[in-house]
């Protein structure tokens, strides 16, 4: 495995910008998780403080011992992290049966058998249109609609994002877990869209009254959402 890139560090947390593909935490069938692979990295042993799904990439804190670990994961747990994504979505989120350029989904998502309450603020940047070339000569060329939204996390509920983007309309493209398999289907072949469009782009922390920011730049597979004018 490749060195997993490092934004930032002082000297209780280290800032990753975590590639996709890759569990944070070992499990049955994880070979090389993040926080084994990123303590042989660094020479010792590493905490997580938050976590983000395999297959979402970007910005991540992990701690360099317990002490740390603790304090940052009550900094999250009290708002002084905040944590900001971009995704591509098929279609606009809509509220109420309506589309919506911003808003707030609530909506509880389903952890075991609790139901949890769970908040995302969006705001769409872009809407486009995409053709795709019929696949036989019998077929009808179709159009796939996408947007780039931006998302504030109101909590941070496991999958909050890619469930509420799913139940209001607008489901991740390369999520096959809570997306649309068929739309997914599609556009892997007609446009190579092969991994989970979800980015943790940006992280704002807020410590001893200052505020830092750190930002990454969105991966090169999310380069398609540039359409060709």
């Amino acid at each position: 495995m490749n060195n997993i890139p490092i934004v930032f560090e002082n000297n209780e947390i280290i800032i990753i910008n975590k590639p996709a593909g890759i569990s944070v935490q070992g499990g049955e069938g994880v070979a090389h998780p993040l926080d084994e692979e990123l303590s042989k990295q660094m020479g010792y042993k590493l905490h997580l403080v938050h976590r983000l799904d395999k297959e979402t990439c970007g910005l991540m804190v992990v701690a360099k011992n317990p002490a740390a670990a603790a304090k940052w994961i009550n900094y999250i747990a009290g708002g002084n992290v905040k944590k900001e994504y971009i995704a591509i979505t098929f279609g606009i989120p809509q509220l109420n049966g309506k589309e919506k350029k911003q808003g707030t989904i609530q909506d509880n998502v389903t952890k075991g058998k609790r139901e949890l309450s769970a908040v995302t603020h969006f705001s769409v940047e872009k809407t486009w249109t995409t053709e795709i070339p019929s696949q036989n000569e019998n077929d009808e060329s179709k159009s796939l609609t996408f947007s780039k939204i931006h998302l504030k996390l109101g909590t941070g509920r496991m999958h909050q994002i890619r469930i509420h983007l799913a139940k209001a309309g607008a489901p991740i493209a390369g999520d096959d877990k809570h997306g649309n398999f068929k739309l997914n289907k599609m556009a892997k072949k007609a446009l190579k869209i092969k991994n989970l469009l979800l980015c943790s782009k940006k992280l704002t922390l807020k410590e001893n009254g200052k505020t830092t920011a750190f930002e990454v730049e969105l991966p090169d597979y999310f380069s398609f959402e540039n359409p060709k004018e």
